[in-house]
């Protein structure tokens, strides 16, 4: 699986709102406790906005807050808002494939991985994060050593 800068940055930002306790964060903040391009940070706060997941607030004392607590908003809430859905093949949706002769199974294997991707990130908050309190069955997973290598031995 691939994330893009943009999601990267986006759940980053999200998280740094978090972390802050509340109140009004400033762009410029969020950009400079994460190491986010200001100008990119822009663009992916305007989408988290549109999504619903952060507000802003004008003024001196202004800046974007989070829409809904922490605990109610999912990794891959932030994800669909500034990449789409969180699998797709080709830009298609995995049941909207058609496989034919030997290659027919591999759409259950795409349909497979989006529901595992969907259970892992759909259940992972973005106050999960910010607390170190993961589940753990991904406490289990990263305890793993083979899961720390970029690639099978």
């Amino acid at each position: 699986m691939r994330l893009s800068a943009r999601t990267d940055y986006a759940l980053r930002a999200v998280i740094e709102l978090a972390a802050t306790g509340g109140g009004p964060t400033s762009a410029v903040e969020v950009a400079q406790a994460q190491q986010i391009p200001r100008q990119f940070l822009d663009l992916i706060l305007r989408d988290l906005r549109r999504a619903g997941l952060i507000t802003s607030q004008r003024g001196s004392t202004g800046g974007f807050l989070l829409a809904r607590k922490a605990g109610e908003i999912s990794l891959a809430d932030v994800i669909r808002a500034v990449d789409g859905p969180l699998a797709t093949i080709r830009g298609e949706a995995p049941q909207d494939l058609r496989y034919e002769g030997s290659a027919q199974a591999l759409q259950f294997v795409w349909i497979a991985l989006r529901a595992d991707l969907r259970a892992l990130l759909e259940n992972v908050t973005i106050e999960n994060v910010v607390t170190a309190t993961l589940p753990e069955h991904i406490m289990r997973s990263v305890e793993v050593a083979a899961a720390w290598k970029s690639s099978p031995s």
